[in-house]
């Protein structure tokens, strides 16, 4: 049997329509709803990209896997940038600070939702050994290995600007040179 490969696309120059079947990676949902990072580049793109697949009515889907890791990234981010927080990240967690960054978080991912369909990773059917001996290599990231499968038993595109795609048999839309 032979694989299919995939190229990536250039995603600023994608016509999005309404039959679309879009999974964004969590990193797109940090530029666009998590905290602004300096020097970065991305949002400007992924904001305008973002408002084009909505335009066009695509179909943009989400399971908790990347709900998981917005919400973790995020708050690490934050974590990041408290400066009285030096110490470790669950001391951080554990302040008082921490709560309104945590609703911070909560709204953000409830922005998030309202654009998607949630659907389920199929937890109980993946080929849990494949991934785990992916995983074993330390060639590949464990949860990216999971989105592929999402995608590939969806029928879905992936958008993200995550380089370590790169070499996942499945359909990808990015900004990032890495992946083109």
């Amino acid at each position: 049997m032979t694989t299919m490969r995939y190229k990536a696309g250039e995603i600023r120059h994608y016509n999005f329509t309404a039959q679309d079947k879009l999974f964004l990676d969590a990193n797109i949902w940090l530029y666009l709803y998590g905290p602004p990072k300096p020097r970065s580049d991305w949002r400007p793109i992924y904001t305008s990209v973002f408002n084009r697949m909505v335009r066009a009515k695509s179909q943009i889907y989400i399971d908790v896997l990347v709900v998981s890791e917005f919400i973790n990234a995020y708050a690490r981010l934050k974590w990041r940038d408290a400066s009285s927080y030096p110490n470790t990240f669950k001391t951080f967690r554990s302040s008082s600070d921490f709560k309104t960054v945590a609703e911070d978080i909560a709204a953000d991912v409830k922005l998030v939702l309202n654009h998607c369909t949630r659907i389920e990773s199929g937890f109980a059917t993946l080929g849990m050994d494949n991934l785990l001996n992916g995983y074993a290599t330390g060639d590949f990231d464990f949860n990216d290995q999971v989105i592929t499968e999402i995608c590939k038993n969806n029928g879905f595109t992936l958008i993200t600007n995550d380089g370590d795609f790169k070499t996942q048999e499945i359909p990808i839309l990015t900004a990032n040179a890495k992946l083109l």
